[in-house]
């Protein structure tokens, strides 16, 4: 689950665009980090592209905003994977409410033991044009961990061969280095940057 306090309740933001436009979404309550609305609007910008009829993950997905942006903007599949099991009820509380559940799945794990376990669950054969993931900025470990559990499923594990992952991150907190992706963009809001990778074998964005 994201890191930063918001209380119980507070709204995360709104989908910016899509089926769902306009609905305001629910924060999960204490010690999550809702994604900004200017921040959402910027990212989805530049992943719209490649969002339509494909799968979006999500990890440590807070209140699901960015799967559920992902998903009214066309995306066929989106798996919102969250431990804490308060976040995961928030999550299909805004999927009833944008109407989109049909085309979601919420898993309540641990992000390192799923994708640890990516070539046996759900997601085995239908790896996501984009991955998305907002660790807690106190555990700066976890950006590094979740790197190397998406390399370790391998190209079109996990991630497509022509996916993008994206890491949201402190600027206090750049990301580890990794083997087998690479930055190819970085998109700056104040403290907060999102870091675009792709697999080394794809070239540059």
């Amino acid at each position: 689950m994201a890191g930063g306090k918001v209380p119980p309740g507070i709204s995360a933001g709104r989908v910016v665009a899509g089926s769902a436009r306009g609905i305001r979404l629910v924060g999960p309550g204490e010690g999550t980090r809702p994604l900004g609305d200017r921040v959402k609007q910027s990212l989805f910008a530049i992943l719209e592209p490649r969002l339509r009829d494909r799968v979006f993950l999500d990890l440590y997905a807070g209140s699901g905003a960015a799967g559920i942006e992902a998903l009214s903007r066309g995306a066929a599949k989106a798996f919102f994977v969250e431990r804490d099991h308060q976040a995961a009820g928030t999550i299909r509380e805004n999927l009833r409410a944008t109407h989109l559940a049909a085309r979601a799945t919420v898993v309540e794990a641990g992000v390192s033991r799923w994708l640890a376990a990516a070539k046996r669950h759900e997601l085995a054969g239908v790896p996501a044009s984009t991955v998305f993931f907002d660790p807690p900025y106190d555990a700066p470990d976890e950006l590094g961990r979740t790197l190397q559990g998406i390399e370790a499923a391998g190209a079109d594990g996990v991630l497509a061969g022509d996916g993008w992952a994206v890491a949201k991150h402190s600027r206090k907190e750049p990301p580890a280095p990794t083997r087998l992706l690479r930055s190819v963009r970085q998109e700056r809001f104040g403290d907060t940057i999102l870091t675009f990778y792709r697999w080394l074998d794809e070239g540059d964005a």
